[in-house]
């Protein structure tokens, strides 16, 4: 049965619940992709795999804390043994999992013009997005020997009809609706007004969109969505907001965004009774110089103590880590 058009925000009735031992949980989703210059447009053959065996060192430290990280991989990784070789064993052993992230501009079958409308998969035709979904889905089942359950649309690009390939493909969850962002200025989508909430896409409530989780923080948020967009051209206004604690946009992710910052976004969705916390950020991250996060050594510390600090944290409030197949579970379809 075809899912709903995750482009529009869902009725209330929709959203999801969970089983009473649930409670309040945290998960950690990596877009683990190829290295690309994010500065230069958008090439199919201009990119790289490298950073893709520091998954490895990442893997690891996610087991010290009991994590169970979620990849969300696309073509040029999947299409690598270096990842099986990095993440394998620990998927065989459900340590990790492994869902799919597509990146249009890289993944066969090469038919569409590459450029910024394009790379945003939601506004291919629907036939060709079917048709890479579908690749980049089967590439992944034979990589890692496991069927994938999740699916984040590169650029979060999602299309009207998404939600009927992912229910063709056996995806049980879509996370790739960023709440509170708009990206219609560049020809993507608009999800201010999509709530944080977990929420059913289809009627049979065989696909669970989990939202990636931004909060506003300060006096002013609950108007936060008003006032925001108003901004978006006046990143020294924004600033100043911030820095008087008036408004503050903070995203669950180390890209851009402090540890303190974090910690402020995580007791306010905590406060608010959100289910799931979804934390995000790309691999590349994971060694120097491939995004503007990491550029040097420093940088690199920085983001696990970032998450050394988050995971602490959330620990000490009593909010555990969960995983896509735990969600599955847990969740209400009655």
């Amino acid at each position: 049965m075809p899912g709903s058009n995750l482009l529009e925000p869902p009725v209330r009735q929709a959203y999801a619940s969970f089983g009473e031992g649930f409670g309040q949980r945290f998960i950690v989703t990596v877009d683990t992709e190829e290295e690309f210059d994010w500065s230069a447009p958008l090439d199919r053959d201009k990119h790289g795999i490298v950073t893709v065996p520091a998954l490895r060192k990442f893997q690891q430290f996610c087991e010290g804390f009991g994590v169970v990280p979620s990849y969300l991989i696309d073509w040029p990784v999947a299409d690598s043994a270096l990842a099986p070789e990095a993440i394998g064993e620990a998927v065989y052993a459900g340590r990790a999992e492994v869902g799919v992230q597509l990146h249009p501009w890289v993944n066969p079958p090469f038919v569409e013009e590459v450029n910024e409308v394009n790379s945003y998969a939601g506004n291919l035709p629907f036939e060709l997005e079917r048709a890479k979904l579908h690749a980049l889905r089967d590439r992944i089942e034979r990589a890692f020997g496991t069927a994938p359950q999740s699916y984040r649309a590169g650029r979060y690009g999602l299309g009207p009809r998404t939600a009927e390939i992912l229910l063709e493909c056996g995806i049980a969850v879509d996370t790739s609706v960023r709440a509170r962002f708009d990206y219609s200025g560049a020809g993507g989508p608009n999800y201010r007004q999509h709530p944080l909430h977990p929420y059913w896409a289809d009627t049979d409530r065989r696909l669970l969109e989990l939202p990636l989780t931004t909060v506003y923080w300060g006096p002013l948020r609950q108007v936060g969505n008003v006032i925001y967009p108003h901004l978006w051209r006046a990143p020294s206004v924004r600033g100043v907001l911030a820095r008087a604690g008036l408004l503050e946009r903070i995203p669950l992710t180390p890209e851009g965004i402090t540890a303190e910052e974090a910690l402020r976004g995580v007791d306010i969705a905590i406060d608010e009774g959100l289910p799931v916390l979804v934390f995000s950020f790309h691999s590349p991250s994971l060694a120097t110089g491939h995004t503007p996060y990491v550029r040097k050594e420093a940088d690199l510390d920085a983001l696990y103590d970032w998450w050394r600090a988050l995971f602490t944290h959330l620990a000490r409030r009593g909010i555990k880590p969960t995983s896509i197949g735990e969600i599955v579970k847990s969740v209400h379809r009655g």
